[in-house]
């Protein structure tokens, strides 16, 4: 196993109370840490204290850092977190928590922290990481973490910036921790948003302008698929005074097309739908095309149920983690991996309006403005449901190659 440069200058400094690498994705900062940080810090553990890891959820920290460990180290050394949230690592028990929510925290807050691991900083809640602060009280206590760089007004930014015992390292993508042919699609894929200083560059911007900045009509929209499409399904926002909007999805030659789109504002209308309404307006929209699963709005319940109900669709409610949906989209806009057909006039109208929110930019949040986004959210929930993870998944494995 070799390391690059930047992570051998983490081993040889990481002495601080916190030690925290920001960057790029895919530039080597949690390989360091499962193969060799973490099993340093729990086998030197003196018993003081407990040992933490925490990440945005605990699916996250299966995915980012155990799974990854129990391929090198084998599930011998690296269990699988158990119903009371722990699980055995070289012998040591330690608790695996998601930190997205302070109710996370419940089962040992009160407790003196020896050594924490965190994956995804950015993505906590800042409640968590102030109650963090405080239990981790033992003197050779120590915290090693990674992050994708955010709003540089986030939280923890904030902290990386105190005069705290803080040892910080900031990676590019270009740091060698990845083939250059990923390296290079990494970089198109990004291209022309705010995901590319961040995830590529590894710096701290603000998220400003046009969200989908990298559309281009020329390149995104098309007056029909050149072929006959495979595959098929439909995403639908939910509104009742709001907008609905529903998004019918063809997959030919390897490119999704948004095909057709049904739009209605109750509101401009000056006439409400039923659920039963809108299920007829689904049921024309999908024609005699075999539908793989409607995509909801996963607050959506009365219209989940009314889908359910006639049994015809299988009906699957939408991650709605507004962020990831975000960057998903974006990479798959970039990569022109969907395409949108010009009927779907209400889509192309809102996808050159849709923006970040500058009010909360300057709180140093990352928010789109709600403002004509019904057709923005039901491509979201499309994208999330077919392009969620590919990209982690290919930079894991690749990195994998590499060593």
């Amino acid at each position: 196993m070799s390391l690059t440069k930047k992570q051998t200058e983490y081993l040889q400094r990481c002495n601080h109370r916190w030690n925290v690498k920001t960057g790029a994705t895919g530039s080597g900062k949690s390989f360091v840490d499962f193969t060799v940080t973490i099993p340093k810090r729990l086998l030197a553990a003196k018993g003081e204290g407990l040992l933490v890891l925490l990440g945005n959820t605990k699916g996250t920290l299966e995915r980012n850092i155990l799974d990854p460990m129990r391929e090198i180290w084998s599930p011998d050394l690296v269990g699988n977190i158990s119903s009371d949230n722990t699980v055995r690592l070289f012998g040591k028990k330690v608790y695996a928590l998601g930190a997205d929510n302070k109710k996370h925290m419940a089962r040992i807050q009160g407790a003196t922290f020896e050594y924490v691991y965190g994956d995804e900083v950015t993505t906590w809640s800042e409640e968590v990481f102030q109650m963090l602060k405080s239990r981790l009280r033992c003197e050779h206590s120590h915290f090693d973490g990674t992050c994708n760089p955010d709003n540089p007004g986030h939280w923890f930014k904030k902290f990386l910036d105190s005069d705290a015992d803080i040892y910080q390292q900031s990676y590019h993508i270009d740091d060698g921790a990845l083939p250059a042919e990923v390296v290079a699609e990494l970089k198109k894929e990004y291209a022309g948003t705010v995901y590319y200083d961040r995830f590529i560059e590894g710096r701290w911007t603000l998220a400003q302008g046009r969200i989908y900045d990298m559309f281009d009509k020329s390149k995104h929209v098309v007056a029909a698929p050149p072929g006959p499409c495979t595959q098929y399904y439909i995403s639908m926002d939910y509104g009742t005074q709001n907008p609905a909007a529903m998004l019918l999805w063809g997959k030919c030659g390897g490119v999704w097309y948004m095909l057709k789109e049904y739009y209605y504002s109750g509101r401009e209308s000056k006439a409400q739908k039923t659920d039963e309404q809108y299920y007829a307006e689904l049921v024309k929209l999908a024609g005699d095309l075999p539908i793989r699963a409607v995509i909801v709005d996963p607050s959506a319940a009365s219209m989940i149920a009314c889908i359910r109900q006639h049994g015809r669709f299988m009906v699957r409610p939408a991650d709605n983690a507004v962020l990831d949906g975000i960057r998903v989209t974006a990479t798959a806009l970039s990569s022109g991996k969907i395409k949108i057909c010009e009927s779907c006039e209400n889509t192309l109208q809102e996808i050159q309006g849709y923006v970040w929110d500058d009010k909360a930019a300057q709180h140093g949040e990352d928010k789109p403005l709600k403002v004509n986004d019904h057709a923005m959210d039901a491509m979201r929930y499309f994208c999330m449901e077919v392009f969620k993870g590919q990209g982690k998944a290919h930079i894991v494995r690749n990195d994998y190659l590499r060593r």
